[in-house]
């Protein structure tokens, strides 16, 4: 069943996307390295038209490596210039300076044989909500000017910010497009805090995480929570998580909200393991 959700402000992000993209040179999208394709957004395909565009890996340092190169390699082999990132990494964040230079350049050459005067390199920067887009923006201007935070939605409005004197960055809030066709793909973006958790239920996107890593990450789910790959009743792995980290309630009832809380925060955070929920050979 499609999962739709399309709060009025992004219908309007949107528009302001489609405005201020006739001021831009080129685009700098953001994904999720946990869930590279599901956290593009397909809607933005059709806004960004021909714009030369440049893909960033989010938040490497949580997924799996071994996922990410390939994912990277499927990227690049499309034709897209695409690297991965860690926030707290300088050489990331010089590299992607470098290659914005490049895509401003090939712009800037263009521009120059039509008679304009030079000027810095103009981007937008695009993602979906809670994919890091603000404290990128914060690392690559040197000093905090974009607002960040650990839920989805923090950035409201639209916002020039100047990245020394190499171009000028266009911050957008986090755009979702109308419903996820495919279930899969919200469970993913709901289990990364892409999307606002009372929207699905906690416990269905905890069971969703732990089906898959007792699939691909098996070991990681039994050095954390004992959990092994066979066991196959959800009720059971619950009770058994729960009673293991006290989400008890009188009578010793197992709290199943908490429980779910405790394995997304436990995803999100990288407590889990670096994980990455969907892999091209799937």
């Amino acid at each position: 069943m499609p999962i739709q959700w399309f709060p009025g402000h992004m219908a309007k992000a949107r528009r302001e996307v489609e405005e201020k993209l006739k001021l831009v040179d080129f685009v700098i999208e953001l994904v999720d390295a946990r869930a590279p394709f599901s956290s593009q957004n397909p809607m933005l395909k059709q806004v960004l038209q021909n714009k030369p565009k440049m893909i960033v890996f989010m938040k490497k340092d949580l997924a799996d490596q071994r996922e990410t190169a390939k994912w990277l390699h499927y990227f690049q082999a499309n034709g897209t210039k695409t690297l991965a990132v860690h926030i707290d990494d300088k050489a990331d964040i010089k590299q992607v300076i470098q290659q914005a230079k490049n895509l401003g350049e090939e712009n800037m050459e263009k521009l120059k044989r039509k008679g304009v005067q030079p000027r810095a390199a103009r981007a937008i920067i695009v993602g979906v909500p809670n994919v890091g887009k603000s404290t990128l923006i914060n690392r690559l201007a040197n000093k905090k000017i974009a607002k960040t935070g650990d839920r989805p939605g923090v950035t409201k409005q639209q916002l020039w910010i100047k990245v020394g004197k190499d171009f000028e960055l266009l911050d957008t809030p986090g755009i979702l497009w109308p419903k996820f066709e495919d279930e899969q793909i919200g469970y993913r973006l709901a289990a990364l805090g892409t999307i606002k958790d009372q929207l699905l239920s906690l416990q269905d996107i905890a069971a969703f995480v732990i089906s898959y890593m007792q699939k691909y990450y098996p070991e990681m789910l039994k050095d954390r929570f004992a959990i092994d790959h066979d066991m196959e009743d959800m009720w059971e792995i619950f009770e058994v998580i729960g009673k293991q980290r006290g989400c008890l309630e009188s009578g010793g009832k197992v709290n199943f909200d908490k429980v779910a809380d405790i394995v997304l925060r436990d995803l999100r955070t990288g407590r889990l393991g670096r994980i990455t929920l969907e892999s091209i050979e799937a």
